[in-house]
């Protein structure tokens, strides 16, 4: 029973996957929108974080070509310059909050790494406690993760 409950999960994100997740997407990219603007300025580098990002996780990857993702992150951006739009975010993003939790950590990871360009900013670190919230993961531990990923390994 449970190799057919497997096979049938597996069938089901290989749809998810091609017909794309669209509250995934918009997860994604408008906690990073969130973070790109928390500081008043948007820099290319964050946005091309944001779109790296995303295009890694799989379902995402398979259901948007790089305009799609463009222009949705585009739209975020422009919301999250207003408190409104900012709490429109994270509605998007809490949107997700019920699914599995290597989803909500994905979202969660994208804008850290958005966040970590030059350093968190204080006011950076306030939008990712937000998203975390959000999202109801643990953000001190999944900073770590990312702190982790990011250090250079040293060879014996």
């Amino acid at each position: 029973m449970n190799a057919l409950k497997d096979l049938l999960t597996r069938f089901g994100r290989t749809v998810t996957a091609y017909a794309g997740d669209d509250a995934l997407m918009q997860a994604g990219i408008s906690a990073s929108a969130n973070v790109i603007v928390a500081d008043g300025e948007v820099a290319g580098d964050e946005f091309e974080t944001a779109l790296v990002g995303l295009r890694a996780n799989p379902i995402i990857e398979k259901g948007y070509d790089l305009l799609m993702l463009e222009e949705a992150l585009y739209e975020a951006i422009a919301r999250a310059r207003t408190r409104a739009g900012r709490v429109e975010n994270l509605r998007r993003v809490a949107a997700i909050a019920g699914r599995p939790m290597e989803q909500r950590q994905d979202a969660f990871l994208i804008a850290a790494d958005v966040a970590d360009h030059e350093g968190v900013s204080e006011i950076e670190d306030k939008a990712l406690a937000e998203i975390a919230a959000a999202l109801i993961v643990n953000k001190s531990e999944l900073m770590q993760t990312a702190l982790a990923r990011t250090l250079p390994r040293l060879s014996a």
